[in-house]
């Protein structure tokens, strides 16, 4: 059965395998389409050990709120040309709905947990991994529960999906003020929500650099104790996300934000992908 350019652009696009690999398992497979898809799957699966090796940087993150009630997901892969495929973004969603179901927030329970087609998570990923052609796996996630959530999902280009998400814990309910602090943090990226949450020995460490800084610059023995606890106390609210200059208004702090909408940031969760 001949096949023409067409066939090989359609196989290629459903598997998001290789140009040459799809050819061969056409010419294996007579023209037949699905035994070429066929084909491409048990080669795939065959591979799979080969590939563990491999470095992940590109994917995507899903998320998804449901009352009181938020989960995000971090599925990685190997390049953007299978990110923003279909089928990769078809199996980010199938297993987003299983944490949803599940509610597990441990990467490794939940690749050993059974999801409603009866197959382990780590089969789905490894029948994605064959048939994509690629390593894929699940880097991190992230399960609310038993309180308002924000939600927000950044597109860094067009072609891909997300590559940023962030989960936000809230006190109360605050409509829309939820999903602008989530969208703060994806813009900022702080790593507390506030001072209190930073460690001693990061702070050490940041009083250490700005020394070491300060004397680099010649800056007065006489001066350098105030200089140093400035710019410490600089780092801090860097890192501090109530204490951040609020994206929407930069006149207010995080802070006032939320407490002008009669609540409070619990905890947060902000995946970029890669990172």
């Amino acid at each position: 059965m001949a096949y023409t350019a067409e066939d090989v652009k359609k196989l290629r696009e459903a598997t998001a395998a290789g140009m040459l690999d799809c050819k061969k398992a056409l010419d294996e497979a007579d023209g037949d389409y699905n035994k070429a898809i066929e084909i491409i799957r048990v080669k795939g699966l065959k591979g799979v050990t080969k590939r563990e090796g491999r470095l992940t940087s590109n994917g995507a993150v899903v998320a998804k709120v449901e009352s009181n009630f938020g989960v995000m997901l971090e599925l990685n892969c190997e390049t953007d040309f299978v990110a923003k495929g279909d089928r990769f973004q078809e199996l980010a969603n199938e297993l987003l709905a299983h944490l949803l179901a599940s509610k597990i927030d441990n990467v490794e329970a939940f690749l050993a947990s059974t999801m409603a087609n009866g197959k382990t998570v780590q089969s789905v990923i490894d029948e994605g991994n064959a048939m994509l052609g690629e390593k894929i796996e699940v880097r991190r996630l992230a399960v609310i529960v038993d309180s308002p959530v924000g939600i927000y999902l950044h597109k860094t280009s067009p072609d891909l999906p997300p590559q940023v998400g962030v989960l936000v814990q809230l006190a109360k309910d605050a409509g829309d003020v939820g999903r602008d602090i989530a969208q703060h943090i994806a813009a900022f990226a702080p790593q507390f929500v506030n001072r209190e949450d930073v460690p001693a020995d990061l702070i050490e460490n940041e009083r250490r650099i700005a020394e070491e800084t300060a004397r680099e610059e010649g800056k007065p023995e006489a001066s350098l104790s105030k200089i140093i606890e400035g710019r410490v106390t600089g780092f801090v609210k860097e890192v501090s996300l109530i204490e951040q200059s609020f994206a929407k208004d930069a006149k207010k702090t995080v802070k006032q934000i939320l407490d002008e909408a009669g609540t409070a940031v619990k905890a947060f969760h902000r995946f970029r992908v890669g990172q």
